[in-house]
């Protein structure tokens, strides 16, 4: 009996370690709990439609760190050729670590410092980048904050290239999650440079020389993620002491692109908190949603009143709309329609013409507003008119 108790003690034991040990699991349809994630901040995007499918605190402004190079790297492939050459400044070559070490006066492609400024996240780099794009590191700044508002975002303000943390008269370099993954959806889905971008961040290692070739580097692609998961796309990662461990990424899988953005992921010691997370998101997005086809099928039948028309004060039209979308939509998430038509419409009402709209929510949340058409044409009741109209009806009687 005493060996019997001692066996069900071992087997409780092992039950117990099992269940704080074991990762946690996603279901496909449950809803996702804020509370599973280490991040402060966090979004999970659809990227190919940039709708939202999950956020914790995703709108609040963080410091943001080194994830600020994704938009520092498309804002020099969009606005320079890689070929020119970039001359290092004091300034950039006093920047903190991480650094390649360059030096005043050494000029380097600006091609090769895409992938030092990238796969290595060095900090001197992007001052020497920013400098040579903007004229200045307020210049370029000003680049990127006008790009920011350009690409929708709500909660950012960018002072330095890098991301190092900073703030002036005008704020405190940061932005919010959810603005974060807008701009990593920009960079891989909505720029003209988006191939280039991809390349560069995609690359596991990069060899270049300065100008001279009397200095030679190799840098190393230090996104983890990319071997973590399948379909892992592309990333970067961050660090400051205001910000905290931070990360924004993009997967692929069964044709869609996910999105994660996390900002406040941990402070030193749980630098693997960012992965945590964004596997954990990665997978209730795989797991949780599916395709789903709406179209304008799916209405009410649409009617209103014409009146002072040819055919009298109360003639019913028919109304339509056209539209087809692929959502991906979570098990147990509704679609539902709000229409907006005129109880009355007054002649001449013309044929396709807009006279009202739809509105379409998944889960009471707006996804788009469609247009609503006049499904015939109504000519307006005038005495010129009326009078044909009659003498129409003398002939026929007198014929």
């Amino acid at each position: 009996m005493k060996y019997r108790k001692h066996i069900l003690c071992l087997i409780l034991a092992l039950c117990a370690a099992i269940s704080v040990f074991s990762p946690v699991s996603v279901y496909a349809g449950e809803e996702f709990a804020a509370s599973e994630l280490y991040a402060l901040s966090a979004v999970l995007m659809d990227a190919d439609t940039g709708r939202i499918l999950f956020e914790k605190d995703g709108y609040t402004a963080r410091a943001n760190a080194s994830t600020t190079k994704i938009l520092t790297c498309i804002l020099t492939l969009e606005n320079c050729d890689p070929d020119e050459t970039v001359t290092v400044s004091s300034y950039a070559a006093k920047m903190p670590d991480v650094q390649l070490n360059i030096r005043e006066g050494e000029q380097y492609r600006l091609g090769d410092l895409m992938y030092s400024l990238m796969l290595e996240s060095h900090n001197d780099t992007a001052v020497a980048i920013a400098e040579h794009v903007g004229g200045s590191v307020e210049g370029f700044a000003g680049m990127m904050n006008q790009k920011v508002q350009e690409i929708g975002c709500t909660n950012t303000y960018f002072i330095t290239p890098n991301g190092l943390d900073a703030t002036d008269e005008n704020g405190t370099h940061s932005t919010s999650a959810a603005d974060l993954a807008k701009i990593l959806r920009y960079c891989i889905k909505l720029s003209p440079k988006r191939d280039a971008f991809l390349e560069i961040t995609r690359t596991g290692s990069y060899t270049f020389s300065d100008a001279t070739g009397a200095r030679r580097f190799t840098c190393i692609n230090r996104n983890a993620f990319l071997n973590m998961m399948d379909g892992a796309l592309t990333g970067k990662t961050g660090f400051t002491g205001d910000a905290g461990y931070c990360y924004v990424g993009a997967l692929e899988r069964n044709g869609h692109t996910f999105i994660v953005a996390l900002l406040g992921c941990g402070w030193p010691n749980n630098k693997n908190y960012k992965w945590s997370d964004t596997k954990k998101l990665m997978n209730y997005g795989i797991e949780s949603y599916h395709d789903m086809l709406i179209c304008e099928k799916d209405l009410e039948p649409m009617q209103t009143t014409v009146t002072k028309g040819v055919n009298g004060d109360n003639e019913r039209i028919s109304l339509y709309s056209k539209f087809t979308y692929q959502l991906f939509v979570r098990d147990g998430e509704r679609v539902s329609y709000s229409y907006h038509l005129p109880d009355m419409l007054q002649a001449p009402v013309y044929q396709d013409s807009v006279v009202g709209n739809v509105e379409i929510y998944i889960d009471g949340k707006l996804y788009a507003i469609e247009p609503v058409y006049a499904g015939k044409s109504v000519e307006e009741e005038t005495l010129p008119f009326d009078l044909k109209r009659v003498l129409e009806k003398y002939l026929a009687f007198n014929s």
